[in-house]
């Protein structure tokens, strides 16, 4: 709750200063929007570090093949990567390469995740025989 009061306390006051930026010189604008989308990333690395050591826990208690929770962690990487990309790009007043941006993580996404529904697929047919 603490690190979010902080990241959104600094995001409002980084949005506040692109607004007044924004009239004279985008360039700067975008910059700014770079720079606190990085540092929001930079906040968070800490609790994806912990949820990612949860997963592998968690798989491991269950038996899992790591190999089964490194997809889930590729698919929310390409996310977060490619919406954060795509936002850079609309504060930079450019929707087409946002859109291409987030299409691009969408297809990058499935593939990544199509290991992990292979080995569902293979697991339900080896309890159905």
């Amino acid at each position: 709750m603490e690190l979010l009061v902080k990241i959104a306390a600094g995001a409002v006051t980084a949005a506040l200063c692109a607004v007044v930026l924004r009239r004279n010189s985008v360039e700067f604008a975008v910059l700014i929007v770079l720079v606190t989308g990085v540092w929001v990333l930079f906040m968070t690395m800490q609790a994806l570090g912990e949820a990612v050591g949860s997963l592998v826990r968690l798989a491991d208690l269950a038996g899992l093949d790591i190999g089964l929770v490194e997809p889930v962690v590729k698919v929310v990487g390409l996310s977060v990567v490619a919406k954060s990309a795509a936002e850079v790009c609309k504060a930079a007043g450019e929707g087409g390469i946002a859109g291409f941006v987030e299409l691009a993580g969408t297809i990058l996404a499935l593939a990544a995740a199509l290991p992990l529904v292979n080995a569902v697929v293979e697991m339900i047919a080896g309890l159905l025989v």
